[in-house]
């Protein structure tokens, strides 16, 4: 069984415990990690990991830094958790999944393993090509911003305009853009994938 040493010993609660044991639990859950699991890797209890996520004790240098290396997060990352993480037009990630005549982007962080969105822009005729594809997620979510999206789930097909929105839990699919203007689209995708990148943002 995992074990602390005396200097992992609880100590007084205080503010500053209570927010990076905040911190830690969101990027454990970010990262889709169980205590136990974490527990494991860091020779911690599971008790003393689920006090610490609830601001009920502190942690030592030398087992914050174990457990910053087990949930692969630099301690200074951590220790300027903003409240927010902001994605701003200029760094969104531009991904390469395929497909023709499109553009896509990743608009949550590279680290959020709970959920994941991409913002698909698409020319007219545009869009994953024939042959159906299956990601590994539980359930996809798509909305038009503008344009109109074509897509086809189990070889049904779904019409969706601007404002229209289609939830599906994972089967092969395509999707295209059958207007005669760009469309702009976000797809939600539970629980998050790894996304390849392109090597160079592309501002629009």
């Amino acid at each position: 069984m995992s074990t602390t040493d005396s200097h992992d010993a609880p100590q007084e609660p205080d503010a500053i415990a209570a927010e990076l044991g905040s911190r830690l639990r969101e990027v454990r859950q970010r990262r889709r990690e169980t205590l136990a699991v974490v527990a494991d890797r860091t020779q911690l209890t599971r008790g003393f990991l689920s006090k610490l996520e609830n601001g009920q004790t502190s942690i030592s240098v030398g087992a914050l830094l174990r457990l910053c290396a087990a949930l692969e997060i630099e301690l200074a990352e951590l220790l300027a958790w903003p409240s927010g993480r902001l994605i701003t037009r200029a760094n969104r990630q531009p991904l390469a999944f395929g497909g023709s005549g499109m553009q896509e982007f990743l608009l949550t962080p590279n680290d959020e393993h709970r959920i994941q969105v991409h913002l698909t822009e698409i020319e007219p005729g545009g869009g994953s090509g024939d042959d159906a594809y299956q990601l590994p997620v539980q359930v996809e979510f798509v909305t038009v911003l503008d344009g109109t999206l074509e897509v086809t789930v189990n070889k049904t097909k779904h019409q969706l305009g601007t404002g229209d929105s289609l939830t599906f839990a994972s089967a092969p699919h395509t999707f295209t853009n059958p207007g005669s203007t760009r469309a702009r689209v976000l797809w939600v995708l539970a629980p998050a994938i790894s996304v390849p990148s392109t090597q160079t943002p592309i501002q629009l």
